[in-house]
């Protein structure tokens, strides 16, 4: 598991590679991240955009920017928190993601949260020591 606090904000991320749902020998591996968002400050906050940053075995990175998060913009209460379950296939056996949050307190001001960098690792990867 991954944890991250920025302005208050705790974005924690577990990542599970899904092997029935990865074809190796196709060169298609598949993740599952389920990612949890607690509003740890006094203010509330509205989740307005995301942004990922997804690096394969390779080094080739695609970048992922949208409204929200699977389909919502979450308010989030002091106290609160919103959980979530997406999805990132790759074509090599592992890989990093990163990314953030773009914020919007109650009184307009927009803000970045970020999410921790993590690993998505299959058993088919070949280990290595740097």
């Amino acid at each position: 598991m991954y944890s991250l606090t920025t302005h208050d904000i705790r974005v924690t991320v577990k990542p599970v590679y899904l092997e029935e749902q990865s074809s190796p020998e196709d060169g298609q591996y598949v993740w599952a991240y389920q990612v949890r968002i607690e509003n740890l400050g006094e203010e509330t906050v509205r989740l307005r955009n995301r942004y990922w940053s997804i690096t394969d075995a390779h080094g080739r990175t695609q970048e992922v920017r949208g409204p929200g998060v699977v389909g919502e913009q979450p308010l989030l209460r002091p106290g609160d928190s919103f959980e979530y379950t997406s999805g990132c296939p790759l074509p090599t056996p592992s890989g990093v993601m990163v990314g953030s949050y773009e914020m919007e307190a109650s009184n307009g001001e927009r803000f970045e949260v970020a999410i921790p960098a993590f690993s998505l690792d299959s058993p088919h990867q070949r280990v290595s020591l740097n």
